[in-house]
């Protein structure tokens, strides 16, 4: 408990808040949610978060803080940051441990005659449900699976996440009133057109989790896995005594490193084309996978997989980083005659997503990657439909998928209210 009141009195209470303004994509009032701690209001603490955001728990524990609040900390300047994540986390456990909830952070509303679907229960369509129903808006998740909380649940190791967290989280929302639809995938059990009509406004929030490729020889071989999939669906092979490449940099590609290391994996190496230090993933990941005893093979790419139908060796090819014109992050240019080929049982692509095909048979706009095209509202070509998270290629972390589900529900309000 001292260690935790040192870290909480240890934030200046900044006035310009750099915090919140600059670092979090949700704008979360930091420095006053500290100071309610301060005084040990704790429940005050929880509904000045609640404003802004309904991932409290969750984001205090996997948001990348050192690139978002604490990378803007005022104290950071010259010494260690403000633990921002851990004291965020920090209030979630406390005001549950008192027994609140988040229906205890707003005032009751009388229920308003509009209707909202959410197509996908991930952390976007969580907040967006979240923030329509508080304002008295029946909402409905229409969810393909029977949870919610989508890559919060599987798509990230309980060793980062506890899954404890995710369901008090998702409960918490839930009972704000809304309806919950499982077993329900759009383009399988039902179609836009299907319910546009019984809806005021659709929210679609059903990320883009499949794995991007290579596009290198052999990576249709048996063995080659995405890591998006393996994480979400958790249908790992039996990795004990054989040797993984995961290739990528960030997030996903330490989680899925780590968590096949934890499955008794013979080694693991994270092959990646540039530099450590232009890894997305976040440091401390990167450091808890080196403790653990994962390798890195920095500027170096895979440009063969070698198999008899299953991968059996991989050329790698070492990579110099260049300035391109016109381009401020250096960019790896393969060595020429670098060539070399290691053994290798299994080979994991976390180099990115994108979405499911059957997004492109919805009928609405894509911009060039395939996401579904919005605009400053997050609506769609069709003026009903918002779309919001990786499925519209808003930056990829959680913060920034419940900041479009938040904004996205202002905008469904303001739109479906005017209406009349």
């Amino acid at each position: 408990m001292k260690e935790i009141e040192e870290k909480i009195n240890y934030c200046l209470n900044c006035k310009v808040k750099p915090c919140s303004l600059k670092g979090c994509p949700l704008q979360n009032d930091i420095p006053s949610f500290i100071q309610a701690l301060k005084k040990e209001e704790y429940l005050e603490a929880y509904k000045i978060l609640s404003k802004t955001t309904v991932l409290q728990g969750i984001c205090g524990r996997i948001c990348p803080h050192e690139k978002q609040c604490q990378g803007a900390c005022v104290r950071g300047i010259k010494g260690e940051p403000v633990s921002i994540g851990e004291l965020e986390a920090y209030t979630f456990d406390k005001v549950h441990e008192l027994g609140y909830h988040l229906s205890d952070c707003y005032d009751k509303v009388s229920k308003k005659n509009k209707k909202v679907a959410i197509i996908g229960g991930g952390p976007a369509g969580l907040t967006c449900a979240a923030f329509l129903a508080k304002e008295g808006i029946q909402v409905t998740i229409y969810e393909k699976y029977d949870y919610l909380g989508g890559l919060l649940m599987f798509g990230i190791p309980s060793f980062r996440l506890p899954k404890e967290i995710v369901e008090n989280t998702v409960k918490d929302i839930l009972d704000l009133g809304i309806e919950v639809k499982y077993h329900k995938e759009l383009g399988k059990d039902f179609t836009l057109d299907d319910i546009e009509k019984e809806y005021d406004a659709i929210f679609l929030s059903i990320g883009a989790n499949v794995s991007s490729k290579m596009g290198v020889e052999g990576e249709n071989l048996e063995g080659v896995f995405g890591g998006n999939e393996l994480l979400e669906y958790n249908l790992h092979p039996d990795y004990k005594g054989k040797k993984v490449i995961v290739t990528g940099g960030g997030n996903v590609a330490m989680d899925c490193a780590r968590t096949i290391n934890k499955l008794g994996a013979k080694e693991v190496t994270v092959v990646y084309r540039r530099a450590e230090e232009q890894m997305p993933a976040e440091k401390k990941e990167i450091q808890d996978a080196k403790n653990e005893g994962i390798q890195f093979a920095f500027q170096n790419n895979i440009v063969k997989i070698f198999g008899n139908q299953k991968v059996e060796k991989v050329e790698l090819i070492k990579t110099k980083l260049v300035q391109k014109e016109g381009e401020t992050r250096l960019s790896p240019v393969n060595i020429e005659n670098s060539n070399y080929q290691v053994d290798v049982d299994y080979i994991i692509m976390a180099l990115g997503s994108r979405p499911q095909d059957y997004v492109k048979d919805l009928g609405l706009n894509l911009n060039k990657w395939g996401n579904i095209e919005i605009d400053e509202e997050f609506k769609t070509s069709n003026s009903k439909i918002y779309a919001g998270g990786d499925l519209a290629g808003v930056k990829g972390t959680v913060a920034w998928a419940a900041y479009s589900g938040r904004e996205a529900s202002k905008n469904i309000i303001k739109n479906i209210l005017n209406k009349n």
